[in-house]
């Protein structure tokens, strides 16, 4: 018979197996296990022996029945048939050994109640490793024969594993119960594990990937190293890009601890991941020192930034947060995510959402009034450049008197710290969105120069933050799950990134540092070429990037020419960097900026404001440029 021939009886017998009833299933294993101890009984003797029918065999042949049938009831007892044959694990094999030692243990009690002293002693040992030996091997056999769930073992799709730790190894067992993927190999960096096997299945050195690849066909590599620094995995997943092989990772040790994803979730890799740039630890006691037992305001607080700012303040534990946000459904999602990390929270944390537009002062101040608010962070904006461009009155209604009217009211409501959150785009602005935002920070400067004697207010500007709404990152990857093309403006566009944690995380300890009148600027690290980040997350997806040196690539990238007010590269800082003093934290920085008294600012403001509410809106952009163009300023010391 062909091997063909063969694999398909057992095929069919397999699944025959499978067909039956839990307790037919048992049936057949108690059955089996009943053989196995006969023969091993037999076989006690007749390898001790050297003698296939031994005579001291013949004198008590009974028990080669009495044994097996004696010893069931113990199998059962401990566990044996408890276990699922296709999932057995550790608990599965004391279980056998338990059963081999009952069996064992029948089989010397009826020779000692007997007084059969023709048994030999060595037999018992020999019976229990061939009992145990047979336990073990006929639920293997079985193992193999019965199918998995889903697609035969030879037509899953075959993938590696990035680590040889115990997260790879817990991988490997979840993805062998599962019925999309077979592991036919594990990388790792480390030469002690190297050439060794796991699960049945070789750890091979990383350089033999391409190799791998050509040999089993593979399109997925899977990184299973959870405790991982970010520039660490940056590390592994680089050599990985030239490869057209698609890579994903397990979730981080924080978030499987926690209980918050489990080690079977993959995931693609992360845009975080693509910039390898170590986050600096917060300062704890600035933190602590903002947060702890306080209450505080985030506006915008539905927004990519505004709602990590508020995780990271329930985490810190205030006594009150309030969440203030003119979308109905944000405010509702981003409400029941922090009452659950509050109830958590073996703190008494108040979770106040209000629904309410910045531009209503009296709302706003009504709300602080009421809930005492002692810090308010302001992320409330219109971000996205080509809308805002597009919509200069609402972009300015809101990013200018929104501001305005959130830090009168902060005042009035004697709240003690204003924390502005800018953009680098407010830099040299080119665009209505970040020229607004530029107007925004003169406005806070020069009211802090006021010193109305209650309110610190301070501007913390940094660059963007990857997958936040608008971003670029998710708009690649929506574009890559469509086929493409991904597009971008401009093969020399540049721009800073920041995860959103870490930006949030340094807002939160830059306000805790003002003084009043402080322009904060994050550290973002060195700017990434867009360009460069599209090829990685093509590459990174398993796709080849398809142009004039790969006509028969997936994925086009196209090129769409800047947009109105965009800029081939952002800054960080208005004036000379040098000038910059840095604070108590490495990744902030304190920035010497220009600006005008708020008797003069005042002015122009109530001229624009006048303009936005004119019929037709005319000159709005021009005298909104006018106002934060450079030469306007005059130099401010910083405090």
């Amino acid at each position: 018979m062909t091997k063909i021939g063969i694999d398909a009886h057992a095929d069919r017998f397999g699944r025959l197996l499978t067909r039956l009833p839990r307790g037919g299933k048992r049936l057949v294993l108690a059955a089996t296990d009943l053989v196995i101890m006969a023969v091993a009984f037999w076989a006690s003797f007749a390898l001790r022996l050297d003698d296939p029918l031994p005579q001291r065999f013949i004198d008590v042949y009974w028990l080669v029945f009495a044994v097996p049938l004696l010893s069931l009831p113990g199998l059962y007892l401990v566990g044996v048939y408890r276990s699922v044959v296709r999932l057995m694990g550790p608990p599965a094999v004391i279980a056998m050994l338990k059963g081999a030692t009952v069996s064992v243990g029948v089989f010397a009690g009826l020779a000692l109640l007997f007084r059969y002293e023709g048994v030999p002693r060595s037999s018992y040992f020999i019976y229990w490793f061939l009992v145990a030996g047979g336990l073990a091997g006929i639920r293997v056999a079985a193992r193999g024969l019965l199918p998995r769930p889903g697609l035969p073992r030879r037509e899953r799709q075959p993938v590696l594993i990035y680590g040889a730790g115990m997260a790879g190894v817990q991988l490997a067992g979840l993805l062998e119960h599962g019925d999309a993927f077979r592991v036919v190999g594990f990388l790792d960096d480390d030469p002690a594990v190297q050439r060794t096997e796991i699960r049945g299945v070789t750890v091979h050195a990383p350089d033999r990937l391409e190799r791998l690849i050509a040999r089993f066909g593979v399109h997925q590599v899977f990184l299973a190293v959870p405790s991982a620094s970010r520039a660490r995995r940056r590390e592994i997943i680089s050599p990985l890009e030239p490869f057209p092989v698609r890579v994903r990772t397990i979730p981080g040790l924080a978030e499987i601890v926690s209980g918050a994803a489990g080690i079977d979730q993959l995931r693609d890799i992360e845009a975080d991941d693509l910039l390898g740039r170590a986050p600096v630890p917060p300062d704890t006691a600035l933190l602590d020192g903002c947060i702890q037992g306080r209450t505080l305001m985030v506006t915008g607080a539905g927004g990519s930034v505004g709602s990590e700012l508020c995780r990271q303040i329930v985490r810190r534990g205030p006594q009150r947060i309030v969440l203030f946000e003119r979308a109905e459904f944000p405010l509702y999602r981003i409400e029941r995510e922090l009452q659950a990390l509050a109830q958590a929270d073996p703190r008494a944390i108040e979770i106040v959402p209000v629904l309410g537009d910045v531009l209503d002062r009296e709302r706003l101040q009504a709300s602080m009034t009421e809930y005492g608010v002692e810090s308010v962070y302001h992320a409330a904006a219109y971000k996205h450049v080509p809308l805002v461009e597009a919509n200069p009155v609402p972009g300015i209604r809101t990013n200018v008197f929104g501001t305005l009217s959130t830090v009168r009211a902060a005042q009035a409501a004697g709240v003690g710290t204003f924390v502005l959150v800018s953009t680098d785009k407010a830099v040299n602005p080119e665009n209505v969105m970040g020229a607004s935002k530029r107007l925004a920070e003169l406005a806070i400067q020069a009211l802090a120069a006021e010193d109305n004697g209650t309110t610190r207010l301070c501007t913390v500007r940094f660059g963007n933050v990857l997958d936040s709404s608008g971003s670029v990152v998710p708009v690649f990857r929506d574009q890559i799950r469509r086929g493409g093309p991904l597009t971008v403006t401009h093969p020399d566009v540049i721009r800073y990134f920041m995860t959103i944690p870490e930006a949030a995380q340094l807002i939160l300890q830059a306000g805790a540092m003002a003084e009043g009148g402080d322009v904060f600027v994050l550290n973002m690290g060195e700017p990434v070429r867009v360009l460069d980040l599209a090829h990685r997350m093509v590459r990174l997806s398993g796709l080849e990037v398809r142009d004039e040196r790969n006509p028969d690539g997936d994925i086009e990238i196209e090129f769409t020419g800047l947009r109105s007010g965009e800029k081939l590269s952002e800054e960080l800082l208005t004036g000379d960097p040098a000038s910059a003093k840095p604070t108590s934290h490495e990744m902030i920085v304190r920035a010497r900026e220009i600006g005008l008294p708020w008797s003069e600012l005042e002015t122009g403001i109530q001229e624009l404001e006048h303009l936005c509410t004119a019929p037709r809106a005319a000159n709005v952009r021009e005298r909104l440029m006018a106002l934060v163009a450079p030469e306007t300023h005059h130099p401010t010391t910083p405090p």
